[in-house]
């Protein structure tokens, strides 16, 4: 009885729906949705149900919307009609596309997701496969690469199986190759052309002018001296730069930075004649000098030879900091070499000018003691002068083996000038030469062949060295004593002398332990 009814039933509603079969794609009405899935009238004797997943924007499902579906089971496990929106469009995609594309062909598509090892691409309702080795999105935000279409080459194209993978780094090739060649086209020497820093190393740093390559070497990046382009420019900044020259054969672009500017050499001369005073501010020390930039663009060389009239060359790092301002005398320009030597020293007089009349000979003067030599200490005599107490012009009788065994820095001293060369900004001093020479009443006082005790002071390879008297030494000669009893002298033993050599003139005396 129930058999007979659904046919009756049957019956009744034949004219009413339509016929539908599986895999075939129709048009259907959304007539409701919840958050999982949308009820579809496409004419049936009951409703289908797409999944919401399968819309590509919320905003797209909307009752009353027509929609395409393809058929994928009349009746499930559940008895529902089984439809899929999505499987619809790229079927209804492909038969679009049907043979019009082939491996080879520029197709334009959306890029959709980004899946393990690359992208799906829509292309007119066809997913597409683009593989990120091909994709040319390096450095583009993921943003950005889903808000815009763009223009793909097939790659691998299977329509038996409706597979399609696709590739953007072909056409990104030839676009550069396109833009590569009108920019070679439109290059003109002379003009001026925005570009981004690519690259940068010891010599220059390369530009990107849009397609093209130029090099932006260190020489033409600053009317100053640089060390270093990173100085001036960093990867990423955008500058304005002028074509000096450029080779499309040898794809060589050469760029100027500095040639933008006006340069501040061009009237060096009527700017800076010798002898301008100017100020400036040191912008690097060196062991040699301080360079110091005394314009935008011009730097000059303070060498340490001109800091102070002092004959000792002095240590500009221990002087001068970067940013120091100090005020210099122009002394020479070299516009070719780019080049201006400056002074400190030239500011002031030169006191060796006056150095032989205000220190005469024999003129007993005091100043401070500034340093030492192994050979001698320098003594600053006024500000500009200094003089040297040689080692040997410092005690009469005594040996001395150091300078500083008699001096410390920054002792006052009184000493007597033994000569002045002011051409040479020397003045010699002497320590001694305040006292009266002993020697002569020392060659009397020590008769030859007269025996003394003296005191061991120094026991050396050539001989030990003995002390007559306060500050009066003598040397007993290594053939003058028997080596075992030489080898176990020691400073301060009493050793008995004989006196055999007194030489006035060397003011040497020597003695004989052999009594």
């Amino acid at each position: 009885m129930v058999q007979d009814n659904r046919s009756v039933m049957e019956e009744l509603y034949k004219g009413t729906f339509r016929e539908i079969k599986e895999g075939e794609i129709v048009t259907g009405t959304i007539v409701g949705f919840n958050d999982k899935e949308a009820a579809v009238d496409i004419g049936f004797k009951s409703e289908g149900f797409v999944s919401i997943e399968e819309f590509r924007s919320p905003k797209d499902i909307k009752v009353g919307t027509q929609i395409d579906v393809l058929v994928e089971s009349i009746e499930d496990e559940e008895g529902r009609l089984v439809l899929s929106h999505n499987k619809a469009e790229r079927l209804r995609g492909w038969m679009n596309l049907g043979d019009n594309i082939n491996e080879g062909d520029q197709v334009i598509g959306r890029v959709v997701k980004q899946v393990k090892g690359g992208f799906i691409i829509d292309i007119k309702g066809v997913e597409a496969f683009l593989p990120m080795s091909l994709s040319a999105f390096k450095g583009v935000s993921s943003e950005q690469i889903l808000a815009n279409e763009y223009t793909f080459v097939i790659a691998k194209l299977n329509k038996a199986r409706r597979n399609l993978i696709v590739s953007r780094r072909e056409v990104v090739q030839k676009e550069r190759e396109a833009v590569r060649d009108r920019l070679w086209d439109e290059l003109k020497k002379g003009e001026r052309r925005m570009g981004t820093v690519k690259g940068i190393t010891d010599f220059g740093a390369f530009i990107d002018l849009g397609g093209v390559d130029g090099l932006l070497h260190i020489t033409d990046m600053s009317w100053t001296r640089i060390n270093h382009p990173s100085e001036v420019v960093s990867i990423g900044d955008k500058v304005e730069v002028l074509i000096l020259d450029f080779d499309k054969k040898e794809s060589k672009v050469s760029l100027g930075l500095k040639q933008i500017s006006d340069n501040p050499w061009a009237d060096i001369y009527d700017k800076y004649p010798t002898g301008t005073r100017v100020k400036g501010s040191v912008v690097n020390v060196m062991s040699y000098g301080v360079f110091v930039e005394i314009e935008k663009g011009i730097e000059g060389l303070l060498h340490s030879s001109e800091i102070t009239w002092q004959k000792k060359l002095v240590n500009p790092q221990d002087m001068f900091k970067v940013g120091d301002q100090i005020e210099v005398q122009v002394i020479n320009v070299d516009k070719d070499s780019k080049r201006i030597s400056l002074s400190m020293k030239q500011l002031e007089d030169n006191p060796w000018l006056r150095a032989g009349d205000k220190y005469p000979v024999n003129f007993r003067a005091k100043g401070k003691v500034r340093g030492f030599t192994d050979y001698g200490a320098f003594v600053e005599l006024d500000e500009g002068l200094e003089g040297m107490i040689h080692i040997s012009d410092m005690s009469w009788t005594k040996k001395i083996n150091h300078p500083q065994d008699v001096l410390t820095k920054g002792q006052e001293v009184e000493v007597i000038v033994l000569g002045v060369d002011a051409e040479n900004r020397k003045i010699n001093l002497g320590l001694k030469q305040l006292m009266e020479n002993p020697w002569p009443e020392l060659a009397a006082k020590y008769p030859v062949d007269s025996e003394v005790e003296a005191e061991v002071v120094l026991n050396s390879n050539f001989g030990v060295f003995v002390k007559l008297e306060k500050d009066v030494e003598a040397l007993v000669y290594s053939s003058e004593i028997d080596k075992e009893k030489a080898t176990a002298l020691k400073p301060g033993d009493k050793l008995k002398v004989r006196i055999i050599k007194v030489d006035v003139e060397q003011m040497k005396i020597g003695v004989s332990a052999r009594v």
